[in-house]
C-alpha cells in the first residue's frame, strides 16, 4: 500500500539506512503495518487518526531507547515495562489523554496478526507481573550480514504522524474561526463548509461533533410545557447534553436530550447485533441513532429489520427490538435540520460548538505548542 504518507516513512528510512532503506521497508512487516496505519496522515481533519496502536508501539520502544537497547544486545534479560507507566505515557501524547488499556492489551497484536498472520507479534506481554514488552524480531533487519535497529527511526515516523495530524486539526480549527468572522457576509460558504462535514466518509469523531451541535440548537429552539400539578404547568426549552468522548466503545449513551429524557446513539454501521446491544444497555428504553449514511431512514429501518430476523427469527423478539427505535436520523435529514437552524440564527453558536467539542475531544491547547 502506497500513500501520501509513505513517502516520509522511506524518506526517514533513507535518512538512517541509505541504500538499505527500500530493502528494509520491503522486508519488514512492523514498518508495513506503520504504513496502513498512517494512510489517512494527510487527508486532513475529516479523516480518522489512528493514535491507540500507534502509540503502543511508541511507548514501547520509548522505553526500549531509554534503557539502552539500542547499543545493548541483551534485552531477552530486560524485566519489560510497567504496565501503568506505559498507559501514563500514551496519555501524555497528544491526541491520547483518553485512551484506554486496549491497544497495549490486545487490539494491537489482533489487528497486526490480521494483516501478518504468519508473522510475530509486536507486544509481548505477563500478565502476572504486568510488565510488556516490544518484539525485538520485528525492529531488527539483516542485510548482506550487516545488522540495523529500526528503534529510532519507527519513534521518528511516528512522531511526523503526530505532527502532520496536528497540523490537519490546527487548520480545521483556524478554518471555523475564519467562517465565523464571514457569517453574515458569506452565509453560503460557512453552510457549504458545514455540509462536508456531514458525509460518510468524514472522521466518526468529527461526525459526531457536528451532529451533536447541530441537534443542540436545533432542539433548543423548541420548547415544551410540563409540570406536576395543572396549575404550575411551566415551558422549558429542550437541551441536548453530550455524555461522554466520541467514538470511545465505553459502553456510553451518546447524548441525552432534557426534560424529555431523550437518548441519541451515533453510529456508522448497520449492524444490527450493535444496535441491539445498545438497545440493551437502556434495558429497551427508546433510542434514537444518528446514522452517518445518506440512504432514507425508511431503507435503514428496513434493512434493520431484515437482519434482525436473519439473527431472531421470532417475531416477537424482533418487534421488542424494533419498537424500541424511536427515530432515525440521517445525513439528509442532518442536512435539513442544520438548514432549519440556521435560518433561525445559530450559525455562528453551531461554529463555535464545533470549535469547543473539536478542542475537547482531540485534546488540543492552542496556548502549549507541547501539546
Amino acid at each position: 500500500m502506497e500513500h501520501s504518507f509513505t513517502s516520509i516513512i522511506q524518506t526517514t528510512l533513507e535518512k538512517h539506512f541509505k541504500e538499505n532503506a527500500d530493502t528494509i521497508f520491503s522486508l519488514n512487516d512492523l514498518l508495513k503495518y506503520i504504513n496502513i496505519k498512517t494512510r489517512s496522515a494527510e487527508k486532513g481533519s475529516k479523516s480518522r487518526g489512528s493514535f491507540a496502536n500507534l502509540y503502543a508501539i511508541y511507548v514501547l520502544l520509548e522505553d526500549y531507547k531509554k534503557n539502552g537497547f539500542e547499543e545493548k544486545e541483551n534485552y531477552s534479560k530486560y524485566e519489560g515495562a510497567f504496565f501503568s507507566n506505559l498507559l501514563k505515557r500514551q496519555r501524555e501524547l497528544p491526541f491520547g489523554s483518553k485512551l484506554q488499556n486496549h491497544a497495549l492489551n490486545h487490539r494491537l497484536n489482533e489487528e497486526f496478526k490480521k494483516y501478518f498472520p504468519i508473522s510475530d507479534l509486536p507486544i509481548i506481554r505477563d500478565a502476572e507481573s504486568n510488565r510488556y514488552w516490544i518484539n525485538e524480531n520485528l525492529i531488527k533487519a539483516k542485510i548482506n550480514g550487516q545488522s540495523y535497529n529500526l528503534c529510532s527511526s519507527i519513534i521518528e515516523i511516528i512522531d511526523a504522524y503526530i505532527k502532520t495530524k496536528k497540523n490537519a486539526l490546527e487548520k480545521f480549527i483556524y478554518d471555523c474561526e475564519k467562517l465565523k468572522e464571514i457569517v453574515d457576509s458569506e452565509n453560503e460558504t460557512v453552510k457549504e463548509y458545514l455540509f462536508s462535514l456531514l458525509a460518510p466518509n468524514v472522521d466518526a469523531r468529527l461526525f459526531e461533533i457536528v451532529s451533536y451541535s447541530i441537534l443542540k440548537y436545533f432542539f433548543q429552539n423548541q420548547t415544551i410545557y410540563w409540570g406536576y400539578e395543572i396549575e404550575k404547568i411551566e415551558k422549558e426549552n429542550l437541551k441536548l447534553y453530550k455524555t461522554g468522548r466520541t467514538n470511545a466503545n465505553d459502553g456510553g449513551i451518546d447524548f441525552v436530550m432534557q426534560p424529555l429524557g431523550r437518548f441519541f446513539q451515533v453510529t456508522e454501521t448497520l449492524d444490527v447485533t450493535k444496535y441491539f446491544l445498545d438497545i440493551d444497555k437502556i434495558e429497551r428504553y427508546p433510542l434514537t441513532f444518528i446514522v452517518k449514511s445518506n440512504e432514507s431512514s425508511e431503507n435503514l429501518i428496513e434493512k434493520l429489520e431484515q437482519n434482525a430476523r436473519k439473527k431472531y427469527p421470532i417475531d416477537v423478539v424482533v418487534h421488542s427490538y424494533m419498537s424500541c427505535i424511536e427515530e432515525i436520523i440521517n445525513i439528509p435529514e442532518l442536512i435539513k435540520r442544520l438548514n432549519t437552524t440556521i435560518d433561525n440564527g445559530y450559525l455562528k453558536n453551531i461554529l463555535n460548538e464545533i470549535i469547543l467539542q473539536s478542542k475537547v475531544e482531540f485534546h488540543y491547547d492552542n496556548d502549549d505548542p507541547q501539546e
